[in-house]
């Protein structure tokens, strides 16, 4: 699986500025288009070591997709056509990167340009409910016939959408209204933008706007709802993205960061969506895979193949860690460190796996 996240945020917060920072695109401002989108490689040293072990033909790293629509203007939720049009960008999206100012920007001088990164992300999220509030009209519009001819399962299925869309109308985003099974059934197929979970970039100019307070202000709301916060110096860092990856280092150390952006924010994402990263090495490939936590090994196996989960027998199982420091896999077996694995067995971070399936 790719991870693929949206980025939104309000207009003048530094939103493509983070994009850059984050993918090395060197995008422009919009100008017209609708959204910006790149694939990027998820960098993990691991991956490179082993390469070092097998020196095979090709390495292949994991990936994530990374969508920039447009910045959403504030008070423009009463009128949700641009918005609801600009947010369906994201709809596939299986995280939202939320960019939040808090820097003071040029010419800081209008009470409208205050920080307040709260205010921000609740102006963000009453666009998202507006526009989810309407996709679920429309399918409680679009069920309306079945609800008429006495269709038990329809009938509760307007009835769940019914009340997620109240609870919208209350200001509550979905992700916060504590769905259950029977309701996320519901309204899965809507997709809603509010459901997501939401991780927060802070867009600071320097460590003086670090200590400004709206950073705290940041942590302390995304900790309330169970998410995090990556700082990003977002100026410095697009131009740093733009410097071969040798030189790149030497500029972080400097603003006093060990990674990138880009490893920050993946690091954030993998721990918010729950992912894991496990390894398939020989002489052909090196590659990175993706999975949730908890997936048994079949499931695993399916990320490399539909085939090996279909007719999965066993999982042949090392650490990365053990593989690099006795330098082989036959070191490893002969260390008596491989394992047999069955269906049962929840495939961990960092594995390296051999499947064999009929």
């Amino acid at each position: 699986m790719s991870l693929n996240c949206g980025l939104v945020g309000l207009t003048a917060c530094g939103k493509t500025t983070i994009y850059n920072a984050v993918t090395a695109a060197g995008a422009a401002s919009f100008d017209g288009s609708e959204m910006h989108n790149a694939v990027v490689t998820v960098p993990d040293k691991r991956l490179e070591a082993l390469a070092g072990i097998f020196n095979p033909a090709r390495v292949v790293a994991a990936t994530m997709r990374v969508v920039d629509i447009p910045g959403l203007k504030a008070g423009a939720a009463d009128k949700p056509g641009r918005s609801s049009r600009l947010l369906r960008n994201i709809h596939d999206a299986d995280a939202l990167i939320h960019v939040v100012r808090c820097f003071n920007p040029d010419g800081f001088s209008s009470p409208d340009d205050t920080i307040d990164p709260v205010r921000d992300v609740e102006t963000i999220d009453l666009e998202m409910m507006v526009a989810d509030s309407q996709t679920l009209q429309n399918k409680i519009d679009r069920l309306a016939k079945k609800v008429r001819s006495g269709d038990e399962d329809t009938i509760r299925m307007v009835e769940d959408c019914e009340k997620v869309k109240k609870g919208l109308e209350e200001g509550m985003p979905a992700r916060r209204q504590e769905l259950n099974d029977r309701e996320m059934d519901s309204i899965r197929e809507c997709n809603l933008v509010s459901l997501k979970p939401v991780l927060y970039i802070a867009n600071i100019g320097s460590p003086r706007d670090a200590g400004n307070g709206c950073l705290k202000e940041m942590e302390a709301f995304a900790a309330a709802e169970g998410s995090e916060v990556v700082t990003v110096y977002g100026r410095d860092e697009a131009d740093i993205s733009q410097l071969d990856p040798a030189d790149r280092q030497e500029f972080l150390d400097e603003l006093g960061l060990k990674e990138s952006s880009m490893s920050r924010l993946l690091g954030a994402a993998y721990r918010k969506l729950g992912l894991i990263s496990f390894f398939t090495v020989g002489e052909d490939e090196v590659r990175a895979w993706t999975c949730c936590c908890g997936d048994k090994a079949p499931v695993a196996a399916g990320k490399i193949h539909t085939d090996m989960e279909k007719g999965f027998i066993k999982m042949e199982v090392m650490s990365c860690d053990d593989l690099l420091e006795l330098g082989s896999e036959t070191a490893v077996i002969k260390a008596g460190k491989q394992r047999i694995e069955g269906k049962t067995y929840e495939v961990r971070e960092g594995d390296v796996v051999g499947v064999l399936f009929n």
